[in-house]
């Protein structure tokens, strides 16, 4: 295991999938590569197991009795901060572009390939690991200060020009990141993939455009981040980095 990966033994996900072979095969393929793996047949199921453990990734289907996948997504970002995969049977993009409005980190269509499943897994795990693990160092205190605008990435905490504090799901944390580390200067779709999702973007993914959306939303519909015909987005205020 490489100091990148996460440390599966000390990861709990829940699968919250309501067909029961869906769930496990998912919950076994998880476990075969290490983590601790939950398995909730519906909303009322991950409630209770949240309840008494930390849940440090939920992998949930849309199309659930009861509450659906959405509204569960929603309610999970309300209270806290759990990263979320959403997987959804549908070919719609209405299903996926409204699952990444409503805070989820990444999403997986099915059927899909047992292998990308778990790189998507690691992947998500890998950017939100020092929030959602204790054990992880925490990382070197980073401030960045823009537009009177103030973001600490150790603790993720983002305030705006009030000090009001805003809240960030990981995607839209680790998309503003890569704006301050690198003000001024375009970024193409490609390079923005690369440093945010890394191995888990395919091709013509259009989630960054989402994400995006979300977060000029959250910056108060402010011009920060400008869109350059042909060439992609740069953030225009100049950053001071503490």
């Amino acid at each position: 295991m490489t100091q990148t990966e996460p440390n599966a033994e000390s990861t709990l996900i829940a699968i919250v999938e309501d067909d029961p072979e869906i769930r496990a095969l998912v919950t076994g393929l998880l476990e075969r590569e290490g983590f601790e793996a939950a398995a909730c047949a519906n909303a009322a199921d991950l409630d209770r197991l949240v309840e008494r453990r930390r849940v440090d990734l939920a992998v949930l289907d849309i199309m659930l009795p009861g509450e659906d996948g959405l509204s569960l997504c929603r309610r999970l970002r309300a209270r806290g901060d759990t990263p979320v995969l959403m997987v959804t049977a549908r070919g719609d993009d209405i299903d996926r572009i409204i699952g990444l409005e409503v805070g989820a980190d990444d999403y997986l269509p099915k059927p899909f390939n047992p292998r990308e499943l778990v790189a998507r897994v690691r992947a998500i795990l890998r950017r939100t690991r020092d929030v959602h693990r204790a054990t992880q160092p925490m990382p070197q205190r980073e401030v960045f200060v823009f537009a009177g605008w103030r973001l600490d990435a150790a603790s993720r905490d983002l305030t705006d020009p009030g000090g009001r504090p805003v809240e960030l799901t990981g995607a839209e944390f680790d998309l503003l990141v890569t704006f301050l580390r690198r003000p001024q200067r375009v970024l193409n779709r490609d390079q923005l993939l690369d440093w945010t999702r890394g191995r888990s973007a395919m091709p013509y993914d259009r989630t960054i455009d989402v994400q995006l959306s979300r977060l000029r939303r959250k910056l108060g519909g402010a011009d920060l981040v400008r869109t350059v015909r042909g060439g992609g987005y740069l953030f225009a205020a100049p950053v001071e980095r503490g």
